[in-house]
């Protein structure tokens, strides 16, 4: 190895301008290369360009299911949240994440290294040799100096990555809420229309009835009982299939919260099938307010900061790397009776300079500025979805509650005109088909009305996600 430096005062004065050379490398290349990530501009419009709900009050939404004042709601929301599988793979994103952004620090750190080993040596035979007893302790340490910011860049990245991931949760935690809510009132929707639809039954097994009475005494064709018997077929018919759907309810129901069915279906009839009553709240009026709260919006926008510290770390790897190395070793050889003992050691700077890879460490950038751009699209897609679902949520919701008002008219209306009907049928005034069709609309609005009032709950549930769920951005991480 001597054989390879210059020797005496040469190889003094190469070793001072290999010094020099990497202090001033040290110097210049102290910066750190890539983008600096800009938050992007959202594009959201000025104004919302539907209805806000006129009867909402500013308020925090984080407590907004314990408003329905409905217990069995607010608990299946805690149970699912407890057991959840989709949870639970996002706190273990979480968990990756993080580890991630340790390994990432940690390059930031020297890294040591021990090491101790104990041999027995000797020969035998022809020419015997002393056995020795040869022991080793050593410690080894490295470290790179950033000198182009490729671990700082590296360390960005994976700090956006754990803030993508724990937003990521907190969109899943609203989401999953939203879904036993739309759930639970799909449920109790159905067991109301499922009561409509028993009590029907039961209003056309009298029409029967009361159809053969009347035909067994001659006063009554044979095509009335005809039309009795059918009529009373279909709405069992309607009937059976309300009370399936029902049932597919509730298995949606125990997938969601992961309760036994039997503990679920005693929570479910311990309350009537009447409908949670959710509390109005006010849409904030600028769309950059409401957008600001939704977490999947901000985990878009921590993945496109990843991305832009990603280019940095491809841009980093074109420059040469200065790394900083040591060792020392205590070494003690015993033999026979005799021991000695050395403790070598070193220390001194690597310097590793890229000459040729065909080009592949300049595509890793255009790599990275690809990803960045897909990052880009991504997160203007992600805006416009925003947008889109607040606003849907809005019209729809309005919709309902203009619409409402005309259908309890409608109810009320044909429940008065079935009742005179009926009279009028019994009297023999009007025939059993008119009986029937003022029944079947009576039967439609009032189906349309139950359906209209779940409808509006479920218009809450939607916009309640569509502006956030509730949450709310940690102070300085949104703009």
């Amino acid at each position: 190895m001597s054989r390879l430096l210059p020797p005496g005062s040469q190889h003094r004065r190469w070793i001072q301008r290999a010094g020099v050379l990497l202090g001033a490398l040290t110097l210049v290349g102290c910066a750190t290369v890539g983008p600096d990530f800009q938050r992007p501009v959202v594009a959201a419009p000025v104004a919302w360009q539907a209805a806000q709900p006129h009867e909402g009050t500013p308020a925090a939404l984080v407590d907004w299911w314990a408003q329905f004042n409905d217990p069995v709601l607010t608990g299946l929301i805690a149970d699912a949240d407890a057991a959840s599988p989709t949870l639970a793979a996002a706190a273990g994103r979480i968990a990756e994440a993080r580890a991630g952004l340790t390994v990432s620090e940690a390059n930031r750190l020297p890294a040591v290294d021990g090491g101790a080993s104990v041999t027995r040596s000797g020969t035998e035979r022809d020419t015997p040799v002393a056995a020795r007893t040869t022991g080793a302790v050593a410690v080894d340490s490295a470290w790179e100096i950033d000198l182009f910011g490729r671990v700082q860049r590296s360390t960005e990245a994976a700090e956006a990555r754990l803030a993508a991931r724990e937003f990521e949760w907190h969109e899943a935690r609203v989401s999953l809420a939203a879904e036993v809510a739309s759930s639970y009132v799909n449920y109790r929707a159905c067991r109301q229309l499922q009561t409509a639809r028993a009590d029907d039954v039961v209003s056309r097994t009298e029409t029967d009835r009361m159809t053969g009475v009347a035909m067994d005494a001659g006063f009554t064709a044979p095509a009335d009982g005809e039309l009795a018997r059918a009529s009373l077929a279909d709405a069992r018919a309607d009937l059976e299939d309300q009370r399936a759907q029902c049932e597919v309810n509730i298995k949606a129901l125990v997938a969601l919260v992961g309760l036994p069915e039997v503990t679920l279906r005693e929570r479910l009839d311990g309350r009537g099938n009447a409908l949670p009553v959710p509390a109005a709240f006010a849409v904030d009026a600028v769309p950059l307010q409401v957008l600001s709260q939704r977490p999947d919006l901000a985990a878009a926008e921590q993945e496109l900061a990843a991305a832009s510290a990603d280019i940095g770390v491809a841009e980093a790897n074109r420059y040469p790397r200065l790394s900083l190395s040591g060792s020392i070793s205590l070494t003690s050889v015993l033999t026979g009776g005799a021991s000695t003992e050395t403790l070598p050691w070193s220390i001194g700077p690597a310097l590793s300079l890229p000459i040729f890879n065909g080009g592949a460490r300049a595509a890793e950038v255009k790599a990275a500025e690809a990803r960045l751009a897909q990052q880009q699209a991504a997160y203007t897609s992600a805006v416009r979805t925003a947008v889109r679902e607040v606003e849907q949520a809005m019209v729809t919701l309005d919709s309902a509650q203009r619409r409402e008002a005309d259908a309890r008219t409608a109810v009320e209306g044909y429940t008065r005109f079935v009742a005179a009907t009926e009279t009028h049928w019994l009297a023999g005034g009007v025939s059993l088909l008119s009986l029937e069709e003022a029944r079947r609309s009576a039967t439609t609005a009032q189906r349309k009305l139950i359906t209209l009032r779940r409808d509006r709950v479920l218009d809450w549930i939607s916009l309640y996600k569509a502006v956030g769920g509730g949450w709310t951005a940690p102070a300085g991480d949104r703009s």
